[in-house]
């Protein structure tokens, strides 16, 4: 399902209103919530909203738990940290136990072995069939989503529920769930604007199929209503 909004603010209000309504609903449901955030600058003013009383009210937030879906990996402190933007902007002002935050970072290890102790982590959580209630991805205007970096071997890794690799072009390592756990997820939010989106948007949506370009092609939108892609019409444009 895409979504198309001519208003950032009416974007942002929708993701905003789907991640409550997917926590109220699993907790009724399970007694709890999981989810994977996301990085960049996409998600911000969504998490901000969250923070607001209007939102944060909404949700008991002593049953969520919290994970990312990809990270640089760079300490917490460092300004390139999806972990840090989101403390700074959501989990700063909610009262999510400390305990049920996951971020995708450690001292002192290796990120091939952080990327093992990550899944380990998450089988202890999400049980073997690996179901996150919802996943938010945002989309990079070369047609990236998580860290499947278009002809990184990463995207065509469907054993590992996590990975970590080093991606030559930005000098660093990534850690990132994988193809197979993300399309498990029993609700995905991509949310993506601006037009440096839309010849990606475009590729993904209506043009042939090629994930080793456009990895974003990879999220699995075969079942109805399980995958809400919330665009705005500068990234639509195309079409």
């Amino acid at each position: 399902m895409l979504k198309t909004y001519t208003d950032l603010q009416e974007l942002y209000t929708a993701a905003a209103a789907l991640f409550v309504q997917a926590a109220k609903s699993a907790i009724s449901q399970n007694g709890r919530f999981t989810v994977a955030l996301t990085g960049g600058s996409s998600p911000v003013e969504t998490y901000r909203l969250l923070a607001t009383p209007e939102y944060r009210d909404q949700v008991q937030w002593e049953h969520v738990y919290i994970f990312w879906g990809d990270e640089r990996w760079v300490p917490m402190d460092d300004d390139r940290s999806n972990a840090r933007m989101a403390f700074e902007t959501l989990l700063n002002h909610i009262p999510v136990p400390k305990a049920q935050v996951f971020p995708m970072w450690a001292p002192d290890v290796t990120p091939e072995a952080f990327a093992e102790q990550y899944e380990q982590t998450l089988r202890q959580h999400l049980g073997k069939e690996g179901h996150f209630d919802l996943i938010l991805l945002g989309m990079g205007a070369d047609g990236h989503t998580a860290s499947w970096f278009p002809h990184t071997a990463v995207i065509n890794e469907r054993e590992k529920w996590v990975a970590a690799y080093y991606l030559q072009a930005q000098n660093m390592y990534r850690i990132t769930l994988t193809v197979p756990l993300v399309n498990q997820a029993r609700q995905i939010v991509v949310i993506a604007y601006g037009a440096n989106k839309a010849d990606a948007l475009f590729e993904v949506w209506k043009g042939e199929r090629n994930p080793e370009e456009y990895p974003a092609q990879l999220v699995d939108t075969a079942i109805e209503g399980r995958v809400t892609w919330l665009v705005d019409a500068d990234a639509a444009a195309n079409l």
